[in-house]
């Protein structure tokens, strides 16, 4: 029963999408269901397969061995500390990012890292017959996070109309910077974080084609390609990529504190009015239809709705500690479908960050950025809507 719920949610939630599109007619079909079945293949590829399980626990051992470099790190500057049985949020999860920043802006140096992104986008953009700009985005926002993506395509964005600025606004809710996954494989199963990324990019394409369709022209279909610019010298890059992981770490740590302080204020608040009555009870009783077509059971149905809700209030980081704090008590199908849904940058933060990109980038011309600002809804249902999809997809393949 369980599973056919879970299948049902898939297509609620692509229904409840339709009806939000404003431009239903000119949705295709055609590319959203062969992402549909590259997502299944992949899906089960990773969950059922041997050489899947092998591959993700290879790619989750990297990032191990990343953290584990980081730490060396970490231990020279805090000696005592990294030597505590129980290490710290702020010493186990965030300062390694200082050094896995550097790690990817390195391989963006060499090359390496753009190669990547230039052939899945290529491959995603054959398969699907999507426009080629934002299957590219698509994989830049999985590895560089929504802002740098944005960042890394300003001058193609220059010139693009309202509709299609909109559509790269839709999907930077649903990205996941590869420099933080060392954080989220400190707090959930990493087969999981791994299986939520790629689902996300693809979930990404299809809610943003379905929410707001956009037809191009074969020749306004390219990928603008910068002229080549004298590169700053190694040491240099580097550097500069600490300082930005460190002030990375400042942020997240800043939301953490403030966000959880916030919500202690707002229950105390609450509880003036009726006793035990808290924001995440509030949450729960908001998100229950959703959680509950995720194939869980009343009491998981609950636990999950208020996981979603602290998500979309504050961030993935506050609701992946409690949710570690739960999972020797979680079936596994729980377990699963919370993670993935947890993994991605939806909530209310991520649109300011995404306006704040916009309005950064179209300073000469700040009219461009209000799109943003009177489409939040679309953004805020979009994110919801690629989460579920994504956790509904795994959901499938784990009970």
């Amino acid at each position: 029963m369980y599973f056919m719920i879970n299948l049902l949610g898939v297509f609620v939630v692509m229904a409840i999408i339709f009806l939000c599109s404003p431009n239903k007619k000119e949705v295709k079909w055609r590319p959203i269901l062969v992402l549909f079945g590259v997502e299944l293949l992949m899906t089960w590829f990773m969950l059922e397969t041997k050489v899947g399980g092998f591959i993700i626990n290879k790619i989750a051992s990297f990032f191990t061995w990343l953290t584990l470099c980081a730490s060396q790190g970490i231990a020279f500057a805090f000696p005592s500390v990294m030597k505590q049985p129980q290490i710290d949020f702020f010493f186990s999860a965030l300062l390694p990012i200082i050094f896995v920043v550097t790690f990817f802006d390195i391989l963006s140096y060499f090359g390496i890292l753009p190669w990547i992104i230039d052939k899945v986008g290529w491959l995603i953009s054959k398969v699907s017959r999507l426009p080629k700009l934002e299957s590219f985005f698509s994989i830049q926002m999985m590895f560089l996070g929504n802002t740098e993506a944005l960042a890394v395509i300003r001058n193609q964005l220059l010139t693009l109309n309202d509709r299609r600025l909109l559509t790269f606004g839709i999907m930077s809710m649903s990205s996941v910077s590869g420099s933080i996954l060392g954080a989220y494989l400190s707090m959930v199963p990493p087969t999981y974080v791994f299986c939520a990324i790629p689902l996300n990019c693809l979930n990404a394409l299809i809610i943003a084609n379905v929410l707001n369709p956009v037809h191009i022209n074969k020749e306004d279909d390219i990928i603008y390609n910068p002229a080549k610019k004298d590169k700053n010298d190694f040491f240099s890059t580097i550097s500069n990529s600490m300082l930005v992981g460190m002030n990375m770490v400042i942020v997240i740590l800043a939301m953490v504190i403030g966000y959880v302080a916030l919500t202690a204020s707002l229950n105390g608040f609450f509880g003036l009015f009726a006793e035990g009555l808290t924001i995440q009870k509030i949450f729960s009783y908001m998100f229950s239809p959703f959680a509950f077509l995720l194939g869980l059971n009343g009491h998981d149905t609950m636990y999950v709705a208020q996981l979603m809700g602290i998500k979309l209030a504050t961030n993935e980081f506050i609701a992946m500690m409690d949710l570690k704090s739960h999972l020797t008590i979680l079936n596994r199908h729980t377990i699963a479908v919370a993670t993935v849904f947890l993994t991605s940058f939806a909530n209310f933060s991520t649109i300011g960050m995404i306006y704040g990109t916009y309005n950064s980038i179209f300073q000469k011309d700040p009219e461009k950025a209000v799109v943003i600002g009177k489409n939040v809804w679309k953004l805020l249902v979009s994110g919801m809507a690629v989460s579920l999809l994504s956790a509904m997809l795994v959901g499938l393949f784990v009970w």
